[in-house]
């Protein structure tokens, strides 16, 4: 049996601890999406998108969320993650260019930190491989 290395222990637990935080992180912003939140569709309002990109982006974030939980599906894993990165990313930009605050803007720049993290600390039987 092999027993992993303190560093490769280290790393599963950052890993874990990123990824669930994350996940909570989009599962609960899918939800108030999903309810369309009055503040959230005045949010939403705000970085001038339509009220029916929040159910969009909502079911996609629950569909990540347990794309990248479950286990196996390592190409879905990916697209997760690079949707996640996208969506975030494009919120932080979008909150930058509209002017908000750095306290509306932080949620979104927390997300996208979280996503980061958790993709670079990802497992090894949670990565694609290529072998030439």
């Amino acid at each position: 049996m092999n027993t992993p290395q303190p560093s490769q222990k280290r790393k599963k637990i950052i890993y874990w601890i990123f990824t669930l935080w994350m996940a909570l992180g989009m599962v609960s912003t899918a939800i108030v999406q999903l309810m369309k939140n009055k503040d959230e569709l005045a949010n939403f309002t705000n970085l001038g998108y339509p009220s029916y990109l929040m159910i969009i982006i909502g079911v996609w974030k629950i569909l990540g969320v347990i794309t990248i939980l479950i286990p196996k599906r390592l190409l879905l894993k990916e697209w997760a993650y690079a949707g996640f990165f996208f969506v975030m990313s494009d919120a932080v930009i979008s909150h930058l260019i509209v002017g908000d605050t750095a306290g509306r803007t932080f949620p979104a720049v927390l997300l996208l930190v979280l996503v980061i993290i958790s993709w670079y600390f990802r497992p090894a039987e949670r990565k694609i491989t290529i072998i030439d």
